[in-house]
This record gives structure tokens, C-alpha cells and sequence, in this order.
């Protein structure tokens, strides 16, 4: 195997190339796919192009692309709102307004700098601790001039809340940032006055209150923006103007109040406690909580409206492949566009109610989705859609299996999950074993889990099997003695390694295992914020080249963060043919902490596209879209020599004041593991380049999240919080996966062999490496968490890397408390990815190897 010969990454050009046009194309047509249009009353959005429009609110000029942290990105630039409608044609009247709010901004950014600078001195130099603990929050901008406003000759205002969330610290439930504040609704007050009509944009990363539109009558639309990267404000102008329906779909439930979320009162911070967070509400996370409990939202899960009319007509169900290793479920339905003006497309959505048998379940769950082409006026559409029965089954701790329960499922079909209607039924004659596996993440303290009450569920199930016997809705009768039992054969520690990676690891000495088993701390990236800026400037890390040389030929990878695009720095100084390394704080926020220097030699620029957040892409519900997102950010990751892309992130919205929610897709399992399927089969189509899906598990919140314990069930903890993970493996066998700072039932998810190995490995077959989220195992503040203990639970790369973890791993090893077959093991499995890595000439796609992927859901 030929290694590649590394250049310098970029172009000594500054001028946009083709690459960056194309890509932002691609950005734009994604971000106008995921808004979701929540309110349209009188039909009032579109508006026609080259209207007057006032244009307000902090988002307006300075709208928020992305979240913070190591999910932001160093783009070329971005379009705004303001910029968008401008291109688009809109005369805006609000001119002097939106000037007098961007220098308010600048002012109060200057000003955020200088008290997070002074706070990094008492943090003993610790920035990132610093910065997070200073959230920016937008300035409101300035009172209307009632006079000008009211004679500026536009009739419609377009207004913009605007939030920002990020990495290691939680929201609050407070005014300027859940709520919004007695100076914003002043000013939407007089927006209100001022203009006959209100169109409302939700710029935000999480979900928000909205209380306050219920007083304003004339807030005529409503339109959830999200953070949609860099052409969000040219896709908010395709959106508004009718060049492109909108389609976008929630992935959240959207609750009446924050105090109607179950975790609402002990989630994070708001007990008083961030050591220990105990999962009471169980698997009854959003709407599978409001769903079965019968409680109102604003708007359900799966809800977005469009600018035209769609009927969707259940069809027949289907089960075939029983008897064989994956019986499939299959639903159909016609989709026909009923408007008269617009093309438009639809999703449709399928959920199972289970039978309330000795387990107690939600009362619907999703269980496939699938987005039709453009429709014209008139036109239909007929959809299939197949998943497994697999996606019907529970866990059952006494059995410490996955169970279909006898009884009768029920199949809802429909553009919502409050719009679903009885499609079918299922009835199975006795229970059935699916998977046969043993227990996992023992539960180490008392519990007490949110139960539905068992009467109201019974009535609630007999009510819709009445509701199927009077419509005759077909029912397929399936028998338990046709669906296989699969038992799970759990690994032992192995005496020999096969393949050429066996081969090599078998050479190596025990000092080069020790190497290997981290990042490269030569790379300069002893920065949790990513500095590996000797190879590619503004990577997140480097692996160890300790066998790089004859006869090994080990390559080392450079890592990016993600997942929001790669994220690198837009520029750098190569001096005397050597990169010049620079301050890490130039990756970081576009440079804007960084002190000034001096440039020098030849500057090389690595623009790169900053796409919508993840749960803006999840809203589009388009798995072909999002695969192409993918791809494009694999021809990214080539053309930067980058090998393992830091994402796609896909925790559950467990609670909406988890500040990294943006950076996930849904408070649902399958929805998640489907759009992180999409992406990483997108990703590794291009040869040598993967994903590293994150974070593996139950990282939920940001407060404490070095020291916090996930203390749930191990149902739960299946059904929940490891279902999209397994998805995702199983779908798309991602090239690795990164495991979370927190605590599960008391154990590191770093040094957790029951996740990382039984379940990972031997449950769902990965085939990739495990690597641990930056300086888990020396910043821990809670527990204990070792290099040595990754080893033994199958974690294969601590990150990024630092000599106090080989430190750990030699004296362990000393010791006899780390089995050097076990460091071979995680070894084996980090050279067996460098070797398929795009580090050599001839690299194929890793996903060559895998037979059955992208077979877990299938529309069509």
C-alpha cells in the first residue's frame, strides 16, 4: 500500500471556486427544506418579490447560522435575512433600523470579548471554560421610530428571534433566552402597531416559548428557521416568495409550556443537582410522553404545514420475510397533491401502537417515513413504506430480551403523528423472542419510573381496536413460531489478530501499542477545542504515526470537527516551506478571539461549508437529501486530506434546554439513527472517508458534563437513548463512533465495556474504531476514567491524546491490570481504519465491504 504524499491543504488563491458555489447550492436547497411553516393563517405567506417589507429583530442582519463550540464553522461568509430578501428583490424600509441594531451588536460582541478575556485569568487560562460560562446573548435593538415606521409604505413586517446555544452549558427557562424578554415584546409590541401584518421567524437552536404570539393577532405566519448555515437567509427568500413550498417537518414536540415536559423540573440544573441525573420519565420522552399521558402541544411531532393541500390515503399493509433473519413490515399509501397554484411535497409518516401486555408502552411509536418527490397541483404520488418488525419489538429486562408482545398492533398512517389515522392492524398469537442478548449497564440504585396508569391505556388501546373493527381495516395475522430468535454470542478476549492489521499489530512493540493508543500529542492539539494545526490548520486531532515508517506503513488520520460542516481554519502561513502554527483561538468563532499577527510567507485558504444544524437537516425527513449533504461533505473532507469527520451528532432532545440540542436531529430514536444513516452512507462514499457518530451515550445535557451520571434503565437506555446509535451501525456501519463525557449508571461511557463491546460490537456488529470524546480521561470531574480502562471496554483511541495517558496504559500494563491483549485488541482495530483510510493512493470506499446496508427503512 502506497501512502499518500501530504501537501498543503487549500489554495493560494482567495477567489470562490466552483467547488464552494456548488456546495453552497446545496446548502441553500437543504435549509429551505427543513423550515417548518407553523402558522399561515389566511393563507398569507407567499409575498410577492419586489414588495416592501420591514425587517426587525436581532436576527434580522446578524442571523445565527449555527451553535457554538466545536460545531461551528470557519465559512467563507454568510447570508443573512436582510441580504436574502435584498437578493431576492424585497425594498426594505427598515433600513436605519437594522444599521443603528448592527452596531449595537458589534459594540456588545466587543464587549463579551473583553469580560471573557478578563474571566480566562480566573479560570487559570482554561478559554473554552471561560467562554462558555459567559453565554452571548443578542442585544434586542433599539425602539421603533413609531412616526417613520408607520409612513414607510409597507404593510407587512417580517421580525426575528433570535437565540444562541452551544457546547458545555446548558439553556435556561429565563426571559432572553427560553422566554423572551419585556423589551423584545415591547418591540414586537410596536411592530405590532406599526405594521397590518407579522410574519414571525423562530432563529434559534432549540425550541422557544411562544406564549407571546397568542397576543398578537396579527402575527399572520410563523415560519421555525432554526440556524441554517451559511445561505440560510437566500433560502428564507426561496421560501417566502414561493420558489420553493415549504416541507419541512418537527422533529420535536412543541409543548404548551415548559412546565408540561416530564423532566421539566430535574432536568440539568433546575434541581439543584448536575451530578446526578435520574431518567424518571423512562422511555416517555416527547411525544411518545405526550401522546400516551393526553397532553395538549402547540404543535405535535411530525407537524409543518405547506402552501398547498395534500390528502394522504392509507393502503394496503404487507408483512413479508417472515420465517427468515428480517421479516419486514410494509405500508402504502396515496399521496395526491390537492391544490390548484403550487407544487409542493409531503412526508409521510407511519406509527405502531404496541399491545399494553405485562410491559407498559407509548401508545404509538414511529416506525417509518418517506418523503414524495415534487408534486403538481393535482398530482399523486403512490409511497411504500417498509421497515423491519424488528421496530415493533421491546425490551424486556426479565428476559433480557427484545420481545414482540402477543396482541394487536395498530398502523397509523398519516402527515403527522397528531393527523394519523388507522391504516391497518397486526395480530400476533404469542410472544416472540426477536433477539436473545444479556443485560447490560446494571442499574445500581432505586429508580422510579414514570408508568402510565393501566386502566387509561387499556381503554385508549381498546378504543382504536374498536375504531379498527368499524372501519374494517385490513389485519394480517402473523404467528410467533414464524419469526427467528436471534441469540447474541458475546466475544472473549482474543489470542491472536487475523488480517493485515493482526499481522502488523503482532510486530509492533509494546511502547508502539502505547503510541497508538491515543491521538498524537506531538500535533500540538493538547486543546479540548482542536489545534492539530501541524498537518491540516484547525483540525481537531491526529492519530499517532508510530507506525507510520517501513515495513508498517501505518498512515496517520487527521480528524475535523463537525457536524454542522468540517471545521478548519479559513487561512494559514506556510514559511519556509513549514506551516506556521498559530494560536488555537484562530479556529475558533472565525478568528475573533484571536490576538493579531503578522502574516508572513504564502497564505493558504481552507473555505469550507457551513450547512444547516442537525435538527434543521432532520426536518427535512429527506434521507436523499441528506446523503448528498454527505457526499458533498466527503468531497470536503478529500480535498482537505481529513479522514474521520467529528459527527454526525445524534443524541436524543431529551429536554428542550439542552444546550447542544441544535447539533442533534429529534427527540426520536429511529429518526435520528435513519438521518445519521443518511449522512455517514453519504460521507463514505467517497473512498477513505468516514463518520464518527456521537455521542455514545446519554449525553443529554451540557452542565457538568465531565462529572454528570445518567442514571436510567436498561430499557430505556435501549429503547431510547441506544436505538438510533444501533440504527445507524447496523444501516451504514459508520468507520467510528465517539463515546460521552457523562457517566452511565455510574461507569464512564468512556470506559463502559458493556456499551463500547457487548453492544456496540457484539450486539449490532461494528466494525470500526471507538474513540473518546477530548481529554475525557484527565478532565473528568466526577468518578474515575482511564486511558487503561478504555482499552478494556473495547474504546480504541483516546483523544486527542496526552502523555499522562500512556503514562496509565505502561503502568497498568506493569501492574497486570490491563491484559496487553486488550491493547492490541483497540490497536488492531485503529490500524485496521488507518489502512482503509483515504491516507493512500487507491483508497475505495469503505463501505465495499459490508453487504445489506441502507436495507433498515426503505420509502419508495
Amino acid at each position: 500500500m502506497q501512502l499518500k504524499t501530504r501537501t498543503f491543504t487549500g489554495t493560494t488563491s482567495d477567489g470562490v471556486t466552483s467547488r464552494e458555489l456548488a456546495n453552497r447550492k446545496l446548502a441553500r436547497r437543504a435549509a429551505a427544506e427543513g423550515f417548518v411553516l407553523l402558522k399561515n393563517e389566511g393563507h398569507f405567506l407567499p409575498v410577492e418579490k419586489n414588495s416592501k417589507i420591514a425587517l426587525y429583530g436581532a436576527g434580522a442582519v446578524k442571523t445565527i447560522k449555527g451553535g457554538t463550540g466545536s460545531g461551528d464553522v470557519n465559512e467563507r461568509d454568510c447570508v443573512s435575512i436582510c441580504q436574502g430578501m435584498k437578493q431576492a428583490g424585497f425594498i426594505i424600509t427598515s433600513e436605519k433600523w437594522l444599521d443603528s441594531y448592527a452596531a449595537l451588536y458589534d459594540q456588545a460582541r466587543l464587549e463579551w470579548k473583553e469580560a471573557i478575556m478578563k474571566r480566562v485569568e480566573e479560570y487559570d487560562g482554561n478559554f473554552f471554560r471561560a467562554y462558555s460560562s459567559i453565554p452571548f446573548t443578542m442585544p434586542c435593538g433599539s425602539p421603533l421610530d413609531m412616526e417613520a415606521a408607520r409612513a414607510d409604505d409597507a404593510d407587512t413586517a417580517v421580525f426575528v428571534l433570535s437565540r444562541i446555544a452551544g457546547e458545555n452549558k446548558d439553556r435556561h427557562d429565563e426571559a432572553g433566552d427560553y422566554y423572551i424578554t419585556e423589551e423584545e415584546k415591547a418591540l414586537l409590541s410596536q411592530v405590532s402597531e406599526a405594521y397590518e401584518n407579522i410574519v414571525l421567524v423562530i432563529n434559534t437552536g432549540g425550541l422557544v416559548d411562544l406564549a407571546f404570539t397568542e397576543e398578537f393577532t396579527n402575527i399572520r405566519s410563523i415560519l421555525q428557521f432554526m440556524q441554517a448555515g451559511q445561505e440560510g437567509g437566500s433560502a428564507f427568500a426561496d421560501v417566502i416568495t414561493g420558489e420553493v413550498t415549504p416541507s419541512g417537518k418537527m422533529t420535536d414536540s412543541w409543548a404548551m409550556t415548559y412546565g408540561d415536559y416530564p423532566n421539566s423540573c430535574t432536568f440539568s440544573y433546575k434541581n439543584g443537582n448536575t451530578d446526578t441525573e435520574k431518567y424518571e420519565e423512562g422511555i416517555y420522552v416527547g411525544y411518545r410522553y405526550f401522546d400516551t399521558f393526553d397532553i395538549p402541544v402547540r404543535y405535535c411531532f411530525g407537524y409543518g404545514l405547506s402552501y398547498t393541500e395534500f390528502d394522504i390515503c392509507p393502503g394496503s399493509i404487507t408483512v413479508d420475510g417472515m420465517g427468515t433473519e428480517k421479516p419486514e413490515v410494509t405500508a402504502r399509501a396515496a399521496v395526491k397533491n390537492n391544490g390548484s397554484q403550487y407544487s409542493g411535497r409531503e412526508v409521510v409518516q407511519v406509527y405502531v401502537s404496541c399491545p399494553q401486555g405485562r410491559l407498559p408502552k407509548e401508545y404509538r411509536r414511529l416506525a417509518g417515513f418517506g418523503k414524495t418527490r415534487l408534486l403538481k397541483p393535482q398530482e399523486t404520488q403512490d409511497m411504500k413504506i417498509t421497515f423491519p418488525l424488528y421496530q415493533l419489538a421491546s425490551y424486556s429486562e426479565e428476559r433480557s430480551a427484545w420481545i414482540l408482545e402477543a396482541g394487536t398492533y395498530g398502523i397509523w398512517t398519516g402527515n403527522s403523528l397528531n393527523d394519523a389515522r388507522l391504516a391497518g392492524t397486526l395480530t400476533l398469537d404469542e410472544d416472540a423472542v426477536m433477539v436473545q442478548c444479556s443485560h447490560i449497564c446494571e442499574l445500581k440504585e432505586e429508580l422510579k419510573e414514570l408508568v402510565p396508569d393501566e386502566a387509561k391505556m387499556r381503554a385508549k388501546e381498546e378504543k382504536w381496536l374498536k375504531e379498527a373493527e368499524s372501519l374494517k381495516v385490513q389485519n394480517i395475522a402473523i404467528k410467533a413460531e414464524d419469526i427467528l430468535t436471534e441469540t447474541v454470542e458475546y466475544s472473549s478476549i482474543p489470542d491472536e489478530f487475523s488480517g493485515r492489521a493482526g499481522e502488523i499489530v503482532n510486530t509492533l512493540s509494546e511502547e508502539q501499542l502505547i503510541q497508538l493508543a491515543t491521538g498524537d500529542p506531538g500535533k500540538g492539539q493538547g486543546n479540548a477545542l482542536g489545534s492539530a494545526g501541524l498537518t491540516v490548520p484547525g483540525a481537531a486531532a491526529e492519530t499517532s504515526g508510530a507506525a507510520a515508517l517501513e515495513p508498517w506503513n501505518v498512515a496517520s488520520m487527521v480528524l475535523a470537527d463537525g457536524p454542522a460542516g468540517l471545521r478548519l481554519n479559513k487561512t494559514y502561513q506556510v514559511v519556509d516551506g513549514k506551516i506556521k502554527q498559530e494560536d488555537f483561538l484562530k479556529s475558533f468563532e472565525g478568528g475573533f478571539f484571536a490576538p493579531e499577527s503578522e502574516k508572513e510567507g504564502t497564505t493558504y485558504y481552507q473555505f469550507c461549508t457551513a450547512i444547516p444544524v442537525g435538527t434543521l437537516l432532520a426536518q427535512t425527513w429527506d434521507t436523499e437529501l441528506v446523503n448528498e449533504i454527505g457526499e458533498m461533505i466527503g468531497h470536503e473532507m478529500e480535498l482537505f486530506n481529513v479522514t474521520l469527520w467529528l459527527a454526525p451528532g445524534m443524541n436524543i432532545h431529551r429536554n428542550p434546554l439542552c444546550g447542544r440540542n441544535f447539533e442533534y436531529y429529534s427527540e426520536d430514536p429511529l429518526l435520528a439513527g435513519i438521518m445519521a444513516s443518511a449522512m455517514t452512507l453519504g460521507v463514505q462514499k467517497v473512498p477513505g472517508c468516514g463518520t464518527t457518530i456521537k455521542h455514545f451515550a446519554c449525553n443529554n445535557q451540557e452542565d457538568n458534563r465531565m462529572g454528570s451520571d445518567s442514571v436510567l434503565s436498561e430499557r430505556t437506555l435501549r429503547e431510547i437513548y441506544l436505538k438510533g446509535f444501533e440504527i445507524a451501525v447496523k444501516n451504514a456501519q459508520p468507520m467510528s463512533m465517539m463515546t460521552s463525557y457523562n457517566m452511565i449508571n455510574g461507569v464512564h461511557a468512556a470506559n463502559s465495556y458493556d456499551i463500547c463491546t457487548k453492544a456496540a460490537r457484539d450486539e449490532w456488529g461494528f466494525a470500526g474504531a471507538i474513540m473518546t470524546d477530548w481529554t475525557t480521561t484527565t478532565d473528568s470531574t466526577r468518578g474515575i476514567c482511564t486511558a487503561a480502562g478504555c482499552m478494556r471496554a473495547g474504546n480504541d483511541m483516546v483523544m486527542p491524546g496526552v502523555p499522562e495517558d500512556h503514562d496509565n496504559i505502561r503502568a497498568e500494563l506493569k501492574d497486570g491490570t490491563l491484559d496487553i491483549r486488550w491493547l492490541k485488541k483497540c490497536i488492531c482495530n485503529t490500524v485496521n481504519l488507518a489502512l482503509q483510510s483515504n491516507q493512500y493512493e487507491g483508497a475505495v470506499s469503505y463501505l465495499d465491504q459490508f453487504e445489506g446496508l441502507d436495507t433498515y427503512m426503505k420509502a419508495r
